[in-house]
Order: C-alpha cells, then sequence, then structure tokens
C-alpha cells in the first residue's frame, strides 16, 4: 500500500471522526429543543413548579444546554452512557439488551439482499436490453418509489390479513424453532429487502456497465474471450471498488429504514427503543440511540470510500 493511498485513508478516517463529533452536536441540539422533557413527562400537565423544579434539578435538566452536552460527551467518550431519565436504568443496559435484536435483522437482510441484488444487477449488465433487464430496471423502479412504511403496510395486509400465512407482529423472545423464526423474521427482512434490493442493483448494474463500456473490454472482446470469461476475469475485478460501495451504501440505507419497520411489526430492536424514548422524552436514550445510528451510517460509508480507494488501480500502482 503506498503512500497516496495510506494519505487518502487518513484524512477519510479524520473526516468521519469529525462528522461524529459534529453529528453529537447536532443530535444534542435536536433533542434539547424538543417540548416537554422527561420531569413533565413523568410528573403530567397537573403538576405544580415546584416540584417540575425539584424534579428537573434531580435530573439534572436546570444545566445550561452546554454543559450538559459537554458532560454527556465526556461521558460517552468513556463509556459511560448515563442513566434512563424514565426508568433510571443505565443506558448502556437498555441499548445492549436491544442492539443484538437490530444487528440480527440487518444480518438476516443482508443474507438476503445483497446476494438477490448482485446477481441482478449483474445479470442485467451482462444483458443489457434483454427481458430480464427490463424487467429487473423497471421493477427497481417502481419499488424506489414506494416508501417502506407502505411495504410494510401492504405486506401485513396481504400476508398477514388476507392470506393469514404469517404474524402481524414480530416477536424473536417467543422463537424455538427454525419455523418460528423464518415466521417472525418473513415480514419485516422483506419490507427491507425490496427497497434495498433495487438500489443496490440499479447502482451495481450501472457500475458493471461502466466497466463493459472501457476500452480495455473491446480489447478483451476482440482477442475472442468468452462473454463470461469477460465479465468474471475483466469487468467484476475493476468494478469491485463501485460495487462495494454500492453495497455499503444501500445498506446504510437499513438504519433509516429499520426504524419503520421495527415500529409497524412492533420488533423490539434499537429503533423502537428510541422511538419509545422519544414519546417518554427520555433524552439519554435518545441521543445514545441516535448516536449508535448515525455512527453505523459514518462506518459504512467509510468502509465504502476506503473500497474505493484500495479497488482503484490508478492509486495502487502510483
Amino acid at each position: 500500500m503506498n503512500r497516496v493511498i495510506l494519505s487518502l485513508l487518513a484524512k477519510r478516517l479524520l473526516f468521519a471522526l469529525l462528522s461524529l463529533l459534529a453529528v453529537s452536536v447536532i443530535v444534542f441540539a435536536i433533542t434539547a429543543v424538543l417540548p416537554g422533557d422527561a420531569a413533565q413527562e413523568q410528573l403530567g400537565q397537573d403538576a405544580t413548579p415546584d416540584a417540575l423544579a425539584a424534579l428537573r434539578a434531580q435530573m439534572g435538566l436546570d444545566v445550561p444546554a452546554p454543559t450538559r452536552y459537554l458532560r454527556w460527551l465526556w461521558g460517552v467518550v468513556r463509556g459511560d452512557l448515563g442513566q434512563s431519565a424514565t426508568t433510571q436504568m443505565p443506558v448502556g443496559d437498555l441499548v445492549a439488551s436491544r442492539l443484538p435484536n437490530s444487528l440480527l435483522l440487518a444480518a438476516v437482510t443482508a443474507l438476503f439482499s445483497v446476494p438477490i441484488a448482485l446477481a441482478l444487477g449483474i445479470s442485467s449488465a451482462v444483458w443489457r436490453g434483454s427481458w430480464l433487464d427490463r424487467i429487473a430496471s423497471n421493477l427497481s423502479v417502481a419499488v424506489v418509489s414506494v416508501p417502506e412504511f407502505l411495504v410494510a403496510t401492504l405486506a401485513v395486509l396481504v400476508f398477514a390479513v388476507q392470506l393469514r400465512w404469517l404474524p402481524a407482529l414480530s416477536y424473536v423472545s417467543d422463537i424455538e424453532s427454525v419455523g418460528q423464526m423464518l415466521r417472525a423474521f418473513a415480514m419485516p427482512v422483506l419490507s427491507l429487502c425490496c427497497v434495498i434490493v433495487a438500489q443496490m442493483m440499479r447502482m451495481t448494474r450501472a457500475a458493471v456497465i461502466d466497466q463493459l463500456e472501457a476500452p480495455y473490454i473491446e480489447m478483451v472482446r476482440l482477442k475472442g474471450a468468452s462473454p463470461l470469461r469477460m465479465v468474471l476475469v475483466h469487468a467484476l475485478p475493476n468494478a469491485v471498488g463501485p460495487i462495494a460501495n454500492a453495497v455499503a451504501l444501500s445498506l446504510s440505507y437499513l438504519l433509516g429504514g429499520v426504524i419503520v419497520i421495527e415500529t409497524i411489526f412492533n420488533y423490539p430492536g434499537i429503533a423502537k427503543l428510541m422511538v419509545d424514548g422519544v414519546t417518554q422524552r427520555d433524552m439519554p436514550l435518545v441521543q445514545t440511540c441516535a448516536m449508535i445510528f448515525c455512527t453505523g451510517y459514518l462506518v459504512l460509508v467509510t468502509l465504502a470510500d476506503v473500497c474505493g480507494i484500495v479497488a482503484n488501480p490508478r492509486l495502487r500502482h502510483r
């Protein structure tokens, strides 16, 4: 790995850290300006001003916002995420109980969506203009245009209400067999895969077509190479960077879509925990969950940049 690549990687990592710091400021500012607070939520609308003031002082809500931000940031750096304002439990324990469920949902979705999207994208690029390409392209445009909450709602209406094949809610705590696991994950994974596969397929198709139209592919074709060898041996290795970028960017969409999906299917993940925290004005919990989502997104985008830099042959041979 030469000096140019190392310099670019260092810049990307530094930019990711600065972006994460900026995100922490934005997350704290947004949660600070939300109407109401945990004290008001606990005591209700009929609480006296003295009772509200005493509870806010107990929770540390009477401290100026910049001071609260610095305390919170220092706690995050030290691994101390604070206490939930409503349950008085450590935020780290609440997140640790839900995060594996969200990671499992994301892993199962990626396990199905990535191979399907790559196969459809590469096939559409190789047989461009065929009936397969036209059907896949038109379906991907139609699916991308539909928001995930509508896909999830239609899935519930069709598979849970009309056909009664699958449960409308996902109860992962009751899983005791493979069949129950498939039933619990079927509709959340289906709802997430629809949009992710469509986005990833289109980006993969564009990346492979860009390589197939390159001058070196024309030379390979003139030498009599078979279409399969031309794609697998020559085009795909040079398209690894763009394809990895497409995969990472599409999977980053999971972090936003999972919030809607977990809420609709009552899936006990970290997104559902964050939504409950917003409802209860539990700001330490909301801030931690939001930072986890933002960190995951930045990690995926940074990995996409790193793959693009490392896979670039012009940078490797400098």
